[in-house]
Parts: structure tokens; sequence; C-alpha cells
């Protein structure tokens, strides 16, 4: 048999009929609404990588993703491979000089340390100062700066910041 109830005889929520299972189910309805906005939080790396990149910048650097200089970069099925990794240059903007031409340098550290991939230039001293997370440093007519994929800590930074300050100063004094 069907009865209709009048609002006056029955309410329409019980509240003594609501369970622990229907607060979960409004919590999982919640989470579940919320966690596509948790990938937009940053990593805690990302958060340490942000730091030095704002800490360079401050301090006059500028950061761009770079190729390596030296290394050759081979095709495969018509895509140019690069190395692993992403490579991050810190430089230092020189200004610019009159009646010189372009210098353009490259080193690579190794094994045996550090050596010119021109095999000719010699590494400035400099560069034994840097730490070993550092991968290159080249210099050119609008920068000098360093190759590296930001593996270390805040540290480095503040070191690398004062050897470009050293070797830009010793480029343009």
């Amino acid at each position: 048999m069907f009865r209709v109830w009048w609002p006056s005889e029955r309410p329409i929520v019980d509240l003594n009929q609501v369970t622990y299972l229907t607060y979960l189910f409004i919590i999982l309805v919640v989470a579940v609404a919320l966690a596509p906005l948790l990938h937009f939080v940053p990593s805690k790396r990302q958060r340490k990588i942000a730091g030095m990149r704002e800490y360079a910048a401050l301090h006059g650097l500028f950061v761009e993703f770079r190729n390596l200089p030296g290394v050759s970069r081979e095709r495969e099925h018509g895509r140019v491979s690069a190395p692993r990794g992403d490579i991050i240059y810190y430089g230092r903007r020189l200004p610019p000089q009159r009646g010189k031409g372009a210098e353009r340098c490259s080193w690579i550290v190794d094994d045996q340390g550090w050596r010119g991939l021109q095999r000719r230039d010699t590494p400035p001293a400099l560069l034994l100062q840097l730490p070993p997370s550092v991968l290159a440093a080249s210099v050119d007519e609008g920068s000098c700066g360093v190759y590296w994929q930001e593996s270390g800590d805040p540290a480095e930074v503040e070191l690398v910041v004062s050897v470009l300050d050293a070797w830009s100063g010793q480029l343009r004094p």
C-alpha cells in the first residue's frame, strides 16, 4: 500500500538516522573534488630550484635552457636527441666592447679536470673554484656562464655567483 506523508506528520530528514557512513561519503566527495588541485602544488625539489634561480636573478645572473657545448647531437627518426636531463645555463651579461672581435670559448669538466673544447684554450683558474655539479663553462660576446643540472644545493649557487662575478670582472674590467 502506498502512503503519502504530510509534512506535519513526518520530517523530511530524520537527524537520528544520519550515520557515520554519511559523513564518510561527504568527506570522500570533497576529497575527490579537491584532488586535481594538488597537481598545482610545487614539489620540494621545484621549490628548491625556484629558490636557487631567484637567488641567482637577484644577484644579477640570468638563467636559461641551453645545449651543453661540445656534445654531439645525433638525429634519431628526424628529431635531434639532446643529452639526458635539463641543462641550465647560469650566466652573467657582459658589457659590449668596441673594436674587439667576438670571443667564444667553452670548457668542459671530466675525470681529468677542466679542458678547452678547442684544445688550445686553457681554462681560467677561476673554474677550479666551481662546485663539482657544474658540467661546463663558456664565454661568448654577450655573457660568461656555467652549465649544470641544478642538482646541488643553494650554497652552490652562492659559489657560482661569486665565481661569475670575478670572471666577468676579469673579462671586462
